[in-house]
C-alpha cells in the first residue's frame, strides 16, 4: 500500500508539473479574446477532455510501441528525461517551453474560431512532454492496481487544469501575474527533479543489466 501511494503521488505531481495549466492560461486567453466566457468554458472543457483521452491512450499503447520500434526502456527514459529537463529550464524562468508549443501553434490559434482540440490540447496540454511522462509512468506501474492509478491520475490532473482555466475565466482580472510565474517556477523545479530521476532510474537498470 505504501508503495501505491507513492506511485500516486508521483504520478499526480509529475503530470501536474509538466501540463502546468497556470503557466498556459495567459496563452488561452490571448488565443481567445473575441470568445465569451460560456464559449472559452466550453473550449476549455473539450481541451481537458481531449487531453485526457490522448494521454491515457498512449498510457495504454506506450509499451506496445517500444517493442513496434525496437526501444529500450532505459533508453526511453533517458531520452524522457532529456525532454522534461529542456521543459523545466524554461519553466524555472517562468516561461512556456517551444517543446509544448512554439509562437507559429500560438499565432495559428490566435486566428482559429476554436482552439480546444489543437493547440490547446494538442501541443499546450498533451504535447511531447506529457506523453513521454505517461509512459514512463506507465513502465512503473505495477499490475492492475497500478495502471488504474495512473488512469486516476490522468483524470484527475485534467479535471484540475479545467478548474485553472475555469477560474481564470470567470476571474481573469483577479490573476495575480507573481503569483502564477512562483507556481510555474515551482512546477519547473519538481518537473526538473522528475526528469532526473527518470535518468538515473535508466542508469541504475543498465548498471544492473552490465553486472
Amino acid at each position: 500500500m505504501e508503495d501505491l501511494v507513492h506511485y500516486a503521488l508521483l504520478a499526480g505531481m509529475s503530470l501536474a508539473a509538466i501540463l502546468n495549466p497556470v503557466a498556459a492560461v495567459p496563452t488561452f486567453l490571448a488565443m481567445t479574446p473575441r470568445n465569451t466566457a460560456l464559449e472559452r468554458l466550453r473550449m476549455a472543457k473539450r481541451a481537458c477532455a481531449t487531453a485526457a483521452g490522448v494521454l491515457t491512450a498512449f498510457a495504454l499503447l506506450g509499451q506496445s510501441i517500444f517493442k513496434v520500434f525496437g526501444i529500450t526502456l532505459p533508453s526511453f527514459q533517458i531520452a524522457g528525461g532529456l525532454v522534461l529537463l529542456l521543459i523545466s529550464l524554461d519553466s524555472l524562468r517562468a516561461k512556456r517551453s517551444p517543446v509544448q508549443e512554439t509562437p507559429e501553434e500560438t499565432d495559428e490559434g490566435t486566428a482559429k474560431e476554436d482552439v480546444s482540440i489543437t493547440p490547446l490540447a494538442v501541443p499546450m496540454l498533451s504535447g511531447p512532454g506529457a506523453i513521454t511522462t505517461v509512459i514512463m509512468l506507465d513502465t512503473k506501474a505495477e499490475g492492475l492496481l497500478g495502471h488504474a492509478v495512473l488512469f486516476l491520475m490522468i483524470l484527475a490532473v485534467c479535471a484540475l487544469a479545467y478548474l485553472v482555466f475555469r477560474v481564470a475565466v470567470t476571474g481573469a482580472r483577479r490573476i495575480n501575474a507573481t503569483a502564477m510565474n512562483i507556481t510555474t517556477r515551482i512546477m519547473g523545479l519538481l518537473l526538473a527533479a522528475t526528469g532526473i530521476e527518470f535518468i538515473l532510474g535508466a542508469l541504475r537498470a543498465v548498471g544492473a543489466l552490465r553486472g
